[in-house]
């Protein structure tokens, strides 16, 4: 087997398969030479500019790659065709939960949710009780789970933080994953139960509680209070039961985090495979991660169904320069540490193969962080690259079930929408092996390829999506790591 892999004819360098030399797996190693300033080119694209002359064999890296200015054409729907639809006497299916308004769920919740860090640990203590006493005589139910954070106050009532934590708060409850939900405030935070209630209108139904610490007469007595609440909904919740349905209500999420220099080579590809394939059958793949897109927007936009689809795109790009610059930062800084050792340069290198997990049908939609997605097919939602702030909003924004492509490992895991995840190298694969999924190191080794790939990651959403647990399920991950973005001052 050749020891590097070449990804376009017009790339001047190659990917390592195995260790060359001094250049570790998954680094590129030049294969012409390039004088200090010209283009480095992977993926067909342009991943950054020599800061200094290349030789031929050079491995090439920070030391001698860095960013300048790129001029891209965006070329606004270009790319777009009409995407072979599976007919829907054809699609796949699976056993989900249908709810009273039509939205299909893949798993059956009840969550505890802190309206403010302040009421953390009471909201935490109600759902504790019931992993204590199992839920035998509720076989419909697939938990009680708590959801907390740092924020809720210390913010004014009408700031945009408080904005987006309700948007999270609200979108979380009102997940197809989630059939039931108790709000747990303080009493006298910015964001208020009521305020919460107010703004989306929930009644005080059979499956909706408040409460409040002060109001209840403390902690203990919320506590002793919050858990009867759960007790009262347990019996409406189990009264709906799995049915099969169409492959079609499907809403995934695509992350990626830990990226190594075979992310886009392997798993993220394998994961637009299947992402296409959830679009063909009638569901909605979901791209968030702004940030990691950045330098590969071009490949987007040109797959927008309307002009106005791309621009969305583009404004949100601008505002994270403005952001970004505003706080002294720039957006090459996000290759971190470990994506830097795994062999990812810049971030031009990162968002090329970070775009690969949209597959290549159309982009219908652009969304803001949390929003409702409510159009089919393939999204983009605009989140920030770190993991578990994407994934928040995602899941906010009604994503059932998240694909994470990692190369460096991860542990994460979310409730209530499952995580599936996928490794891009054997040898992470078999060290994470009670974390990781699927193995998507095949596709380099040359065993497989990225649409068989493709079609087993499918298949697996198909099986998780019908009560399969996945590996973070296993491990019962996902109480701690909501995590609502925030980025005003706190008072």
């Amino acid at each position: 087997m050749l020891k590097t892999i070449r990804l376009s004819e017009i790339d001047n360098v190659v990917v390592t398969r195995e260790a060359v030399d001094a250049v570790p797996a998954g680094h590129k190693i030049a294969t012409t030479a390039i004088s200090k300033g010209k283009a480095v080119r992977k993926f067909g694209q342009i991943i950054g500019f020599a800061t200094a002359d290349i030789a031929v064999g050079d491995h090439v890296h920070i030391h001698n790659l860095g960013m300048a200015a790129l001029d891209l054409d965006h070329a606004f729907g270009s790319d777009c065709s009409d995407t072979e639809m599976i007919p829907e006497a054809e699609r796949a299916t699976f056993e989900g939960y249908v709810r009273a308004d039509g939205r299909v769920g893949i798993r059956n919740y009840i969550l505890v949710l802190s309206t403010v860090n302040c009421s953390a640990t009471v909201a935490r203590r109600i759902a504790e009780e019931f992993r204590r006493d199992p839920l035998d005589e509720f076989p419909n139910v697939d938990g009680v789970f708590s959801l907390t954070h740092d924020g809720g106050c210390g913010r004014g009532v009408d700031t945009e933080d408080v904005d987006v934590l309700q948007r999270c708060s609200f979108g979380y409850a009102n997940n197809p994953n989630v059939s039931g939900f108790l709000l747990v405030g303080l009493g006298c935070e910015s964001n208020l139960v009521d305020g919460i209630v107010k703004r989306y209108g929930i009644s005080d139904a059979t499956l909706t509680r408040f409460i409040n610490i002060q109001d209840a007469g403390g902690s203990w007595a919320t506590i002793e209070r919050g858990i009867e609440m759960v007790r009262e909904m347990l019996p409406e919740a189990n009264k709906i039961s799995r049915q099969t349905v169409s492959a079609s209500n499907l809403v995934l999420g695509l992350q990626c985090g830990g990226s190594d220099g075979y992310s886009g080579i392997t798993a993220n590809p394998a994961l637009g495979a299947a992402a296409d394939l959830v679009v063909r059958h009638g569901g909605t793949a979901v791209l968030g991660e702004t940030p990691e897109v950045y330098g590969a927007e071009h490949l987007l936009t040109r797959r927008a169904v309307t002009h106005a689809v791309g621009e969305k795109l583009l404004r949100r790009l601008r505002w994270w320069e403005e952001y970004t610059n505003a706080r002294g930062g720039e957006m090459n800084n996000n290759p971190t540490p470990g994506n830097k050792a795994g062999g990812l340069t810049t971030i031009l290198e990162k968002s090329l193969g970070a775009v690969a997990k949209g597959g290549t049908t159309n982009l219908t939609e652009v969304v803001e962080y949390a929003a409702p997605v409510t159009s089919k097919g393939f999204v983009f939602m605009d989140t920030p690259g770190y993991d578990p702030v994407s994934i928040t909003g995602l899941v906010a924004g009604g994503v059932t079930i998240t694909c994470f492509t990692t190369g460096r490992g991860t542990g994460w895991g979310c409730k209530p929408s499952p995580v599936v995840k996928l490794a891009s190298n054997t040898a992470m694969f078999e060290r994470m092996r009670d974390d990781i999924d699927i193995n998507c190191g095949p596709v380099v080794d040359g065993d497989t390829t990225v649409g068989e790939m493709g079609a087993r990651i499918f298949s697996e959403l198909l099986e998780v999506a019908s009560g399969k647990k996945s590996k973070s399920e296993e491990l019962d991950t996902g109480d701690a790591e909501f995590t609502p973005w925030q980025w005003g001052a706190c008072m």
